[in-house]
This record gives structure tokens, C-alpha cells and sequence, in this order.
């Protein structure tokens, strides 16, 4: 049967510049704040109960709202759902910069996510409706994963650069200038494909039990880091979650329209990119936490000097995204770029279970930096790629939007559980050490690196699971020439890759 083709856009690189552009401003936005927060916790009087929320309310509308957001793109269109996330992604920076208490600030960071819900997906799906040849996608999708991955280390840096000589609230109004070069970029060049749209009407059931059950997840992982993992609490949220969770996915079953339809999850090669994605997102967002107190309260770095440290990560991201992963795409299969690119982070994620209190960076903890930011960049690249491929346009938002779920998911798991185990492992240490130790200080400190160790040991083995589920489960090659997808979508409704 033919396959229906469109013609490329000639202006989908100018296109990319602007995606890529929004892109990094979500992406930076997790953790760019994280620096700031003692500033403006001591600027704003914000307690030390309330303190968490900046991060968490953010967490939790994104997080939850991501399927919807997805949705709402599929419904509306990709770029008016992108223009509409970039303005008011920029309007909420605006409040959060100019906050003057709390109230403030943790509304303007619940905006964020509502809005960063939106746009994400629709940026990531906008790519897969606008590059649909084979060398094409793997050269935009090596930038965008790049981008993806390097993102957060851009924000460690900015974020060190923007506390350290200006104030806590460039940290928000750095959004602004990116928002605003974006959407105007946005309404100028980028034309979507008019087919691409999914015109069904609103699942709202499947909206609300989405939505609650996300943000029941994401913040019972943020209780069990506070409160325990028995707490009741933490019991309660998780049982929550799963009860909605499970009556979403029957609801989807049944409904007309469903915002998640299940064939875009039960891709073996979909599904297997979620899942490994949102493990390496475990043991990355974990691994960032541990390494920016060791380096900044152990080894005594300024916030700038901390970002910087982060900085040949980021190049060695760019390189295995844009000069690997890109080059080898149309030539080898994805499980053999994902795998091997996972087993070579988790690599030098070992070699940074070796640190100590005098650890050397140049010897330790560079090679392991530039290790993982190499094995991450080959590894994301296919990953967001595959993650869209094969998929009815229809669908491009809400497959876009799983990508980051997975994400999210995983970070908040991350933080969570592996924040748990280090806090366990350094209370364990100080005990058995105490009756010998003849400074209180340096025995504070050897506990410390013994529970970063401890986790990062545990990051180590997500990692690797990761690459594990990726050499397993993925078996399509984007780049080759089978455009079909394994979910029985018809040639006429896949986005098409190459005409037979």
C-alpha cells in the first residue's frame, strides 16, 4: 500500500534553532534554581518545612500534567500549544524573579510546570512532524538530544554563575530573553504539517485520573525522602497512585478518544525507550545532587567553580549526541547505540565511587564526568528518536509527552530513593566510627562520602538495568528502511520515514 508522503518544510533547520532554544530553558530550569534556593530561602524568609515546595511544586505540575499537555498539543496543534508554553512559561519566570514571598514564588514555580507541561512535548513532537527523513532526523535529533541531556549541567552552571555575581532571581527573569527569541522564532518560521492534528474530542476522565495519579506519585516519592518510606503518608500517596494509575489505563481501553492510547505504549520499542529513559533519569538526576554537595561542602567549591566542574560533562554530551549518535543512527541498529552508551555512563559513574576527602578532580572525577556525559550523549540521541518513531501523527504529542514523564518520573524516584539510601549509609558510618574518631569535622565529612559512594554504587546498577532494557527490548532501527511500526499501524497513519 503507498504510503502518503509531505513535502519537507524548507525551513524546519531555522525551525530546530528554536525548538532546540525552548528546549534548553525547560531543561535548565530543573536544576538552575536548586543553587539559587539557599539565597532565596534566606532573601524571602522562606521556612525550612516550606523550602522543599519550591523544587516540588514545580515537580508536581509538570509532572502531572505532561499527558495533558501532550494531549492539548495533538488537539490544538504543536505550535500553537509551543507559543502558547513559551509565553507563559515566560510570564510565570516573571513572577517567580519578582516574588516577594513565598506565596509568590511558589505559585509563579506551580505555573512553570503547568505551562513547561505544555510546551515540552509539543517541542519534541513538532520534531517528529517536521523531520521525517532518515539522516535529517538523526542529525535533529542529535541536537535536541544533546540538548536534553546537557541541560541540566547548563543549569548548574548559570545557576552558579547568577547567585554567585548577580542575585537568586536572575535564576528566573534568564527565562524571559530565551522565551521570548523562541516563540517569536516560533511564529515566524515554523509551518505544521495540517494532518498532524488530532481533533477528538477531550478525554476528561482520563485527564483527571492521569493528572492526580502523576502528582500522587511523583509527590509520594518527595514525602518518602522527608518523611520515610513507611510513613503513612508516603504509604498513602503510593496506594493512591496506583488505584488511579490502574483505572486510567482501564478507562483507556474503553474510551473513543483516550488521551493515552494504549498502542502508543505497548510499542515493545516504544515502551522500551520509556523504561530506559526514566532509569537513567534515576541515576542521573541522583548522581547531580551528590556531586554538587561533594564538591561544593566537602571539597569547598564556590557555586560558580561547581558549575563549571560540570561544564566537560556537558561538551562530552554534545559530542556523543551530535558526532555518534547522529553519524552511526542511519548505519547501526538504536539498541546498539543505547546499550553500549548506558554501560559506558554507568562505567564512569564507578569511577566516581572512588571519591574521598582530598580526591583529586583532575584524575577522579573529570574521566568519570566525561565517561558519562559520552555514554549519556550516544545514548539519548537515539532514544528521543526512537521514542516518536513509527508513531500516527495524532499521537506525536502524547508519545512526546511520555518521553518526559519517563523523566520526570524517574528524577523524582531518583532524588528520592537514592537520597534515602546515602542518608542511611552516612547515618550507619558515623555510628560505627564514632568511638575511634578524634575529629568530630573530618568524621562528618568521611560519612558524607561514604553514603555518596554508597548510592552511587546503586546508581551504578540502575544504569546498567537501563542498558539491559534497552539492548532487549529496542529492536527498530529509525534510520534503516522499515518505516512500519510494531504496534500494526498502517503505513497511511505512521508518520512516513521513506516511501516503498
Amino acid at each position: 500500500m503507498p504510503e502518503l508522503r509531505t513535502e519537507a518544510d524548507p525551513r524546519r533547520w531555522k525551525a530546530l534553532i528554536f525548538i532546540a532554544l525552548a528546549q534548553l530553558m525547560v531543561v535548565l530550569d530543573a536544576t538552575i534554581v536548586n543553587i539559587a534556593l539557599p539565597s532565596a530561602q534566606a532573601d524571602l524568609g522562606i521556612s525550612d518545612g516550606n523550602r522543599q515546595w519550591v523544587i516540588t511544586a514545580y515537580a508536581l505540575a509538570f509532572g502531572g500534567l505532561l499527558l495533558f499537555g501532550g494531549r492539548i498539543s495533538d488537539l490544538w496543534g504543536r505550535k500553537r500549544a509551543f507559543v502558547t508554553g513559551l509565553i507563559g512559561f515566560a510570564a510565570a519566570s516573571a513572577l517567580g524573579g519578582a516574588a516577594v514571598n513565598t506565596g509568590m514564588l511558589l505559585g509563579a514555580r506551580a505555573l512553570q510546570g503547568v505551562f513547561g507541561a505544555l510546551l515540552a512535548p509539543a517541542a519534541l513532537s513538532l520534531l517528529a512532524v517536521l523531520f521525517t527523513e532518515a539522516k535529517e532526523r538523526a542529525k535533529a535529533f542529535g541536537v535536541f538530544g544533546a540538548i536534553a541531556g546537557a541541560g541540566g549541567g547548563v543549569g548548574l552552571i548559570l545557576g552558579g554563575l547568577f547567585t554567585e555575581y548577580l542575585n537568586w532571581r536572575w535564576t528566573f527573569f534568564v527565562n524571559i530573553p530565551f522565551a521570548i527569541v523562541a516563540a517569536a522564532g516560533a511564529i515566524s518560521v515554523i509551518r505544521e504539517p495540517a494532518e498532524g492534528r488530532n481533533p477528538s474530542k477531550l478525554d476528561i476522565p482520563g485527564v483527571i485520573l492521569a493528572t492526580l495519579g502523576l502528582v500522587s506519585l511523583v509527590y509520594g516519592f518527595t514525602r518518602a525522602e522527608s518523611d520515610g518510606w513507611s510513613s503513612g503518608m508516603t504509604i498513602g500517596l503510593f496506594a493512591a497512585a496506583a488505584v488511579l494509575l490502574g483505572v486510567f489505563l482501564l478507562v483507556e481501553r474503553t474510551v473513543k478518544a483516550p488521551l493515552m492510547p494504549l498502542r502508543v505504549l505497548t510499542d515493545r520499542n516504544r515502551g522500551g525507550v520509556y523504561i530506559s529513559l526514566g532509569l537513567a533519569a534515576i541515576a542521573m538526576f541522583g548522581l547531580f545532587l551528590f556531586l554538587t554537595y561533594y564538591l561544593q561542602i566537602v571539597r569547598g567549591f564556590s557555586p560558580v567553580k561547581t558549575g563549571l566542574a560540570f561544564l566537560p560533562m556537558i561538551a562530552m554530551m554534545i559530542t556523543g549526541s551530535t558526532q555518534i549518535g547522529t553519524r552511526l543512527m542511519t548505519r547501526v541498529p538504536a539498541r546498539w547505540l543505547m546499550g553500549p552508551g548506558f554501560l559506558l555512563a554507568a562505567a564512569g559513574m564507578v569511577l566516581l565511587t572512588q571519591i574521598d576527602l582530598d580526591t583529586s578532580y583532575a584524575t577522579v572525577v573529570l574521566p568519570g564526568l566525561m565517561m558519562m556525559g559520552l555514554g549519556m550523549g550516544t545514548a539519548f540521541m537515539p532514544a528521543m528518536s526512537l521514542a516518536t518513531h513509527g508513531v500516527q501523527p495524532r499521537d506525536a504529542g502524547v508519545a512526546s509527552a511520555m518521553v518526559n514523564t519517563s523523566q520526570q518520573v524517574g528524577g523524582a524516584i531518583g532524588t528520592a530513593l537514592l537520597n534515602t539510601i546515602a542518608a542511611s549509609a552516612t547515618t550507619d558510618y558515623f555510628k560505627s566510627h564514632m568511638a575511634g574518631a578524634t575529629n568530630q569535622k573530618i568524621l562528618t565529612f568521611q560519612s558524607m562520602v561514604h553514603g555518596y559512594s554508597t548510592a552511587v554504587w546503586w546508581a551504578v546498577g540502575i544504569l546498567s538495568l537501563s542498558a539491559l532494557v534497552a539492548v532487549v527490548f529496542v529492536n527498530a532501527n529509525p534510520g534503516g528502511p522499515a518505516a512500519s511500526s510494531a504496534d500494526g499501524e498502517t503505513a497511511e497513519d505512521a508518520i512516513p520515514v521513506m516511501a516503498h
